[in-house]
């Protein structure tokens, strides 16, 4: 059963793998694209998303909403960085 905890704990994570993406995709649209930086850029806060998700008890079938919040953290901080430059 989906409560509206669960999806208001569902926001916030997602929202959570937003912001946590920004500063990375900042730094990702600076790296040579397919180096080692830029793999791990994108990379880096997998991890962490992985323990939020899993404390929070979500299952993977979550993980396409997290990952739509990471994505767009992603191209949110590289269109911060093209705009600061």
């Amino acid at each position: 059963m989906v409560t509206s905890n669960t999806v208001a704990l569902l926001a916030i994570l997602t929202i959570v793998a937003l912001i946590l993406n920004l500063p990375f995709g900042y730094l990702r649209v600076k790296a040579k694209k397919f180096s080692i930086k830029w793999f791990l850029y994108i990379h880096l806060p997998i991890p962490l998303i992985f323990l939020l998700r899993t404390s929070a008890g979500f299952s993977a079938k979550v993980i396409p909403i997290i990952a739509a919040g990471a994505v767009l953290g992603q191209l949110l901080g590289g269109k911060l960085n093209k705009t600061v430059s």
